[in-house]
């Protein structure tokens, strides 16, 4: 789109007329910036806006990044957008005038209208939405509330998150389920596999298989439908690690055949940092235990979950912010332009001398996470590299024979600081060190 010119834009906004400068007052540059860009692109397809980085330059725009670092390790916790960052500032403020009149009376007013919004965002009822601080306490509500007897079999992935493990664990060591693990090799480009390694686990005592839809260590999605339906059809619950799919790329939750799903709102969604989100399924809810107890645990209402005691409310409400930004940019506008860059870096070090990808490039099969590594290296002597010559922020991933490092950008990445990435990992895999 030649017309994508940072000085046209600006040019047919008015922002060098009279009345462009008066309507700067009130509203900051970047934002109204931002708002043409996205009437201007209104009616070009995701695919082809994904590689136009005069509109995500704009995008950049909304938030406080560091000139200092290149942040790739969005996968771990994003930033939040500049709206979500002044609604939190705003409500603690507030808060603080009079905390236990303000917080209760006034702020915490707003959890009901926001359960709806992240209904509404994940693609079912507000009745089975409950607001956590993050996907483990999500996960782990589900993980310690299911009433699980001695024997019962529950399936999962030695590629699984370590605190959704360590909680099955836990169960195992006090209550005597038995943990069945599979152990899928990746990064795999063969649906018919994924689903084979789990479904050839289950057996007559298998009552949960708990699914991790994106694998933080290396991206891969799993194909978790698939699966859940085999689950189903031998009457077993599904338990949906949705951490680091949710709001990376357009799905809803039904849509996964979960029974429960946890996810963190701090990683793809940009929510403020502690702040998370539970699925169970409405007819699920009565006989999940609450993890922390509730006047009735075995009531059928999803708000038995919420009885966590004080917590920061001005964070809470500062998701509905996050979501607002999200819809504004649109959700396969996103997607395509994380898949995007994730092949944009990819593709320039694939024939690279030693480099190895850990990632499938294929759409399906992975999104905005790639793990790189360089033959004969640590993953730390990498990530070390590239933060000290380069100041590229990633995280080094040895896991289950997983190795290199994470790379994960976000909607304010440009291909400019994918550029600086790319340097870094031709020098390090020539033994530039």
């Amino acid at each position: 789109m030649s017309s994508f010119s940072r000085r046209s834009f600006l040019n047919k906004a008015g922002l060098f007329s009279a009345s462009g400068v008066l309507a700067a007052i009130s509203q900051p540059a970047w934002s109204r910036n931002l708002d043409y860009a996205l009437q201007q692109a209104a009616l070009i397809p995701p695919d082809q806006l994904a590689s136009e980085e005069e509109f995500w330059h704009y995008i950049q725009q909304a938030y406080t990044v560091s000139a200092g670092i290149i942040n790739l390790n969005n996968g771990g916790v994003a930033p939040s957008p500049r709206i979500v960052q002044e609604t939190v500032k705003h409500l603690h403020d507030v808060a603080n005038e009079a905390p236990s009149y303000y917080m209760w009376r006034i702020i915490d007013q707003g959890r009901e209208p926001l359960r709806k919004n992240l209904a509404l965002l994940a693609g079912c009822q507000a009745e089975e939405i409950a607001i956590h601080r993050n996907a483990s306490e999500a996960l782990e509500t589900v993980i310690f509330g299911l009433p699980l007897e001695r024997g019962d079999e529950v399936v999962l992935s030695k590629k699984d998150y370590p605190n959704m493990m360590n909680a099955w664990k836990q169960r195992e060591l006090r209550d005597g389920i038995k943990l069945v693990w599979v152990n899928p090799e990746l990064p795999s480009e063969d649906n018919d596999y994924l689903v084979q390694i789990y479904t050839k686990a289950f057996t007559p005592k298998t009552k949960v298989v708990q699914l991790t839809h994106v694998v933080n260590w290396n991206g891969q999605i799993l194909p978790v439908r698939k699966i859940a339906d085999a689950a189903h059809q031998r009457n077993i619950e599904v338990v949906v690690d949705g951490a680091h799919s949710f709001a990376q790329f357009p799905y809803t939750i039904p849509d996964t055949g979960a029974d429960y799903f946890g996810t963190s709102l701090h990683k793809w969604l940009s929510a403020c940092i502690g702040s998370g989100m539970l699925y169970v399924k409405k007819e699920k809810i009565a006989r999940l235990y609450p993890l922390f107890a509730a006047p009735n645990p075995q009531s059928d209402d999803i708000r038995k979950f919420e009885n966590t005691g004080t917590r920061p409310f001005f964070i809470e409400q500062a998701i509905g912010k996050a979501i607002e930004f999200y819809d504004m940019i649109g959700a396969q506008r996103k997607e395509q332009r994380l898949f995007y860059l994730k092949n944009y870096w990819m593709s320039r070090v694939k024939d690279m001398p030693k480099v190895q990808l850990g990632t499938s490039m294929k759409p399906g099969f992975g999104c905005a996470l790639g793990l790189v590594g360089v033959a004969g290296k640590k993953p730390s002597e990498l990530e070390t590299f590239l933060f000290n010559k380069f100041k590229v922020h990633t995280t080094p991933v040895e896991w289950e024979g997983m190795q290199g490092v994470r790379v994960t950008p976000n909607v304010y990445t440009t291909t400019k600081n994918l550029d600086v990435l790319v340097e870094g990992i031709e020098k390090f895999a020539r033994g530039g060190f």
